[in-house]
């Protein structure tokens, strides 16, 4: 049974969004009801016709929800490095080295090394993955290095 994918306005973060964005001016409501993803919505905002100050009151709105999001990862990791478990502590490495080894793979299964059919699909989900991950762990360590510099 395939699961179907819900629009942006009805996900949480759209909804949140959707209703901001209509409280801080009621134009940018009515431009951000037709997007289909945070990306979209960010774009339209700048295209709006309405005060600038109005766009970066939602855009500060979105940057701190991000730091927010950034500092609870980051706690959870924390909490991971912490415990007693070897797999909770060397999970992240575990599923870069992971991702990179499929895509090495798939890249010589697609230059004809090895003689078997990748569907496209397939190879944008494996970007997808790969490019979250990469910017997850080292994104991830940065932020947790630049945040314990920044307490010394």
């Amino acid at each position: 049974m395939e699961k179907k994918k819900k629009k942006f306005k009805e996900t949480t973060v759209g909804k949140l969004l959707l209703g901001v964005a209509s409280t801080i001016n009621p134009t940018l409501g009515k431009v951000l009801e037709g997007v289909t993803s945070p990306q979209e919505a960010l774009a339209e905002i700048t295209k709006a016709d309405v005060p600038a100050e109005d766009k970066v009151k939602l855009q500060q709105m979105i940057y701190d929800h991000q730091q927010v999001e950034m500092k609870e990862i980051s706690e959870r990791w924390k909490a991971d490095m912490t415990s007693d478990s070897k797999l909770s502590k060397s999970v992240r490495p575990l599923v870069l080295i992971f991702v990179i080894v499929c895509t090495m793979l798939l890249i010589f299964i697609d230059s004809g090394f090895i003689t078997f059919a990748v569907d496209d699909e397939w190879k944008e989900l494996l970007q997808i993955v790969l490019l979250t991950v990469i910017a997850s762990y080292f994104g991830g360590r940065s932020y947790e290095k630049g945040k314990s510099i920044g307490k010394k």
